[in-house]
């Protein structure tokens, strides 16, 4: 059999790989491989998505250093140059842009071994996050790109890589339909917290520039203690360390989860009022549940989110302004399918085995 390796490392690239072991009975002639590279190595950002999705585990589990970024790119980028050797996949896919992504695309590229990018065309304009890069770099090396809205394409084919890409849709809102009604059944995080749907907001934040800047942080907080509801923060370890390091109270009003697997934060999804987020797949998938998302970044990828009111920027990241979007009203239109049908897997399946055949 044909061996095709799917490489994932985080919480968001397995979420994206989920849809795809479902549809791997119609393609007999390959094997889907999964390596994981380590990149996020505690359990609660890691295993537990694999255990709760039902996905096989994963065929290989590479050995990388986490310290920086350098490290952990070269180290997930030697480790699997030597696996590719010695187990000669016909074809390498990768997901979003981690760094684990960067990696194996490059060490497949050098390989002459055909690679696939999962969820191209992204851009934020942004090139001091390490995400941009990243994915500006897989897209120019891999051989295929899967662009999952068309404002993708339209940035694909503006640095002219059009040729290579198919629009397909989005893979997170394959994995959303897959799980959604999973999620309602087995969680039971609503009543473990007390939850009223409708009357609580969901936060999440992890970048180093809302994190790591005592004032920033204490500015968010700041806001968060003033809304009306109670806040669910599923806390990055990251923002627990340096929460704990700048002596930032948290106010009664928020309550402290540590990261969530996908079930308990899809059953929170479907009853939030809003999500408060920098996350960029989470604004995603805020839009797929229909929830007003107020991002707290100077910039997002998913623009048209923005177009349609669906997503609030919120770029200053100072407590008038974050407080404000959280409270004003919003009027959103969340008819547009943006991002596909729901069959995005299947379709860039479909293409990957024709190219490797």
């Amino acid at each position: 059999m044909k061996k095709l390796f799917f490489v994932v490392g985080t919480r968001p690239n397995i979420i994206k790989l989920s849809p795809i072991p479902d549809l791997a009975t119609r393609y007999p002639d390959f094997d889907f491989c999964i390596v994981h590279t380590g990149q996020h190595y505690d359990y609660n950002m890691s295993q537990v998505f694999f255990d709760e999705l039902a996905l096989p585990r994963p065929d290989f589990f590479l050995e990388t250093d986490n310290n920086t970024q350098a490290r952990q790119t070269a180290s997930v980028m030697t480790a699997f140059e030597d696996l590719c050797i010695a187990e000669k996949p016909v074809g390498v896919v990768v997901f979003g842009d981690v760094n684990s992504s960067l990696a194996a695309a490059l060490a497949a590229a050098k390989l002459h071994i055909p690679c696939f990018h999962i969820e191209a065309g992204l851009r934020s304009f942004n090139r001091s996050m390490p995400e941009e890069i990243n994915r500006i770099v897989c897209d120019h090396v891999c051989d295929r790109l899967y662009a999952p809205s068309p404002t993708a394409m339209k940035h694909l084919e503006n640095e002219g890589l059009v040729h290579k890409a198919l629009l397909c849709g989005d893979v997170m809102y394959d994995a959303m339909k897959r799980n959604k009604g999973l999620a309602e059944n087995k969680s039971q995080i609503m009543n473990q917290l007390g939850l009223t749907p409708g009357h609580f907001h969901i936060a999440t934040l992890h970048r180093p520039y809302n994190v790591d800047d005592k004032h920033t942080l204490s500015e968010i907080i700041g806001a968060l203690r003033e809304t009306d509801e109670k806040i669910v923060f599923a806390i990055h370890p990251r923002t627990a360390k340096n929460l704990k390091t700048y002596c930032i109270t948290i106010p009664n009003n928020i309550i402290i989860t540590e990261p969530l697997g996908y079930f308990d934060f899809l059953a929170l999804l479907q009853h939030t009022a809003k999500v408060i987020t920098d996350s960029g797949g989470i604004q995603k998938e805020a839009y797929f549940a229909a929830k007003p998302c107020i991002t707290l970044r100077p910039e997002t990828e998913w623009t048209e989110t923005v177009a349609c009111g669906a997503n609030t920027l919120v770029t200053s990241r100072t407590k008038t302004d974050i407080l404000n979007a959280i409270q004003s009203p919003a009027a959103a239109d969340f008819s547009q399918p943006f991002y596909g049908h729901g069959n995005a897997a299947e379709l860039i399946l479909d293409d990957i085995t024709t190219c490797v055949k």
